[in-house]
C-alpha cells in the first residue's frame, strides 16, 4: 500500500507542477517589450529561423568533430533521454547522430572536450578521470561571444560502445532572449 501511495503522490506532484514548467517555456514568455512587461502590451516571438541561421546551423553540423571510428547514423541509434532547450528564439535547429564502437561514454566525452568543433569554445570543464563509469554526459560548444547557440553533444552508453547526438542551433538575426526570472542567469548550452 505504501508503494502505491508514493506513486500516487508523485503523480499528483508532477500534475500540479507540470503546467507551471510548461508555461515557463512557452513562446509568449520568450519576448518582452523593450520597456519590460506590461499588461497592455504584448509581443510575439519572431517567426521562424532566417536563411542565414539555417546556413550557419548546417555549417556547424557539417564541421562536427567526433572521435575516430565514429560511424554516422541516419537516426537516433540509442535512447537520448534529454534535450537542449535553446532559450533564445528563433533558432535554426539540426541534429546529427553517430555510434562509436568500443569507446566508453567517459572516453568519448573526454575526446569531445579536448577536440573543439569549428570556431566554437567548450562550456565543459576539464576531462573526467578515465575510471568513471557513466551512462551519459553532455559537452557544449558555443561561439566565443558567449551567445546561446552552437552545438551540444550528448553521449550515451549502448551495447558495445557509445552513441553521440549533436544538437545544433544557430540564432536568427531577430532572435529574442528572455530575461531570466528573479535576476538569475541562463546556464550555457551543455551545462544542464
Amino acid at each position: 500500500m505504501t508503494g502505491r501511495r508514493t506513486r500516487l503522490t508523485a503523480i499528483l506532484i508532477v500534475a500540479l507542477f507540470a503546467p507551471g514548467v510548461v508555461s515557463c517555456a512557452s513562446p509568449s514568455t520568450m519576448a518582452e517589450p523593450a520597456g519590460g512587461p506590461s499588461s497592455t502590451e504584448t509581443t510575439e516571438t519572431p517567426a521562424g529561423p532566417d536563411p542565414e541561421s539555417q546556413a550557419q546551423a548546417q555549417a556547424w553540423l557539417d564541421a562536427a568533430v567526433v572521435p575516430p571510428g565514429a560511424e554516422p547514423t541516419p537516426g537516433a541509434p540509442a535512447s537520448f533521454n534529454s534535450f537542449t532547450g535553446w532559450v533564445c528564439q528563433p533558432v535554426a535547429e539540426l541534429e546529427g547522430y553517430w555510434t562509436v564502437p568500443g569507446m566508453s561514454v567517459t572516453a568519448a566525452t573526454n575526446w569531445l572536450i579536448t577536440n573543439p568543433t569549428a570556431d566554437l569554445v567548450t562550456t565543459a570543464g576539464e576531462p573526467w578521470p578515465e575510471d568513471q563509469d557513466v551512462d551519459g554526459a553532455s559537452v557544449g560548444y558555443i561561439p566565443a561571444d558567449g551567445t546561446h547557440q552552437g552545438i551540444v553533444y550528448t553521449v550515451v552508453k549502448m551495447p558495445g560502445g557509445s552513441a553521440i547526438r549533436a544538437e545544433v542551433a544557430a540564432l536568427s538575426e531577430n532572435a529574442v532572449c528572455p530575461t531570466p526570472p528573479d535576476g538569475g542567469e541562463w546556464g550555457l548550452p551543455g551545462q544542464g
